[in-house]
């Protein structure tokens, strides 16, 4: 079986792999430590599994199957693994008492069977889920804007605090993340698909923000998937496009690609989350738990997102691939094809 994997030629890896298990230790705790002061977010402990049928889980694009088992002890209620989670923090914002400007992050860990593997997709997900509250009248431009420049700042404090320690690793991210809407790319790269898009961009600027992800561009299509339950990806801004959400994507020197490490957005309101599900034909999703909570106006209106921990340490110890920092399962033949490749998996 074939794999499509973009391995660097000639890739002799920085660190061996105990100052690996070194390096992502001190970038976990270095980088969480910041993002939680500079957005003012509390660690809390979150679920590895929720209940079926509840839609707190992530349907994510809405076609990948969660893991499901049933508890024996529960009446054989079935439950399943979290895909992450978008709304289960939203839930917990309202039922911890966390005031406007507050937040929480948490370590989610999921477990994607459906997910293609490759060098940057595992079917072992883990990131910093972090949910922050805001008022009504910040659901805006502005405020999305503003959040994804602090994350970015703290990611550019982390490289700087990585290059310190590792003298082989020098710092290449740009002072400011640029901010372009997903209607943008489209009209200055009508002729490539939304990936070659971001290609090309972060090729350009090192790092991008594509705001609003979701609707449909002018050729009738997205310019990537997006659940209709969480962010809020068709509301006008005042730019003429849609959207309140998006992606940060950094330039890797290492692949030579854009790199994905955080999808994020403010979240849907009760107007907004009656309107997509309505483009997606699942207005059945209104009668559970999650729904009709925030149909009745039992959540507060919220940001937030998932930044990808093992993207982020392959990033900043400029890794080829994510195997070499997180530990899957791997088919044979790209275990093989990484060996040659001077790849370690873990």
């Amino acid at each position: 079986m074939a794999f499509a994997m973009n391995l660097p030629a000639d890739y002799r890896p920085h660190l061996n792999t105990r100052e690996v298990e070194a390096a992502i230790k001190d970038i976990k705790d270095f980088f969480e430590r910041h993002l939680a002061r500079a957005l003012k977010l509390q660690r809390v402990t979150a679920p590895l599994f929720v209940r079926s049928g509840t839609g707190i889980n992530d349907d994510l694009n809405g076609v990948e199957q969660p893991l499901r088992f049933r508890v024996k002890n529960d009446g054989d209620a079935e439950v399943e693994v979290v895909q992450s989670l978008a709304k289960w923090k939203r839930m917990a914002l309202g039922q911890y008492g966390f005031a406007v400007g507050e937040g929480l992050y948490t370590d989610m860990n999921a477990i994607r069977p459906d997910e293609t593997l490759d060098h940057v997709h595992s079917i072992y997900v883990d990131q910093w889920d972090w949910e922050r509250a805001i008022s009504p009248e910040q659901r805006n431009l502005d405020t999305l804007q503003e959040v994804v420049r602090t994350i970015y700042e703290v990611i550019c404090r982390t490289e700087f605090h990585v290059a310190s320690q590792h003298p082989g690793i020098r710092p290449v991210l740009p002072e400011q993340i640029t901010l372009i809407t997903s209607e943008e790319l489209y009209d200055r790269y009508p002729n490539l698909s939304p990936r070659e898009r971001e290609h090309r961009i972060c090729q350009e600027r090192g790092a991008v923000f594509v705001i609003g992800i979701g609707a449909d561009l002018p050729d009738g299509q997205p310019h990537d998937g997006r659940a209709p339950d969480y962010d809020d990806w068709t509301t006008p801004r005042p730019d003429g496009g849609k959207g309140l959400n998006g992606d940060i994507l950094l330039w890797n020197p290492v692949l030579g690609s854009a790199f994905e490490i955080s999808s994020m957005g403010i979240r849907v309101d009760a107007e907004a989350l009656m309107r997509q599900l309505k483009i997606r034909r699942a207005e059945e999703r209104v009668e559970r738990l999650f729904h009709r909570k925030l149909l009745a106006g039992e959540l507060p209106e919220s940001i937030g997102g998932g930044i990808g921990q093992s993207r982020l340490c392959m990033f900043f110890i400029r890794a080829a691939h994510v195997g070499e920092v997180n530990v899957g399962i791997w088919p044979q033949e790209m275990i093989e094809t990484c060996a040659k490749a001077n790849i370690t998996l873990l």
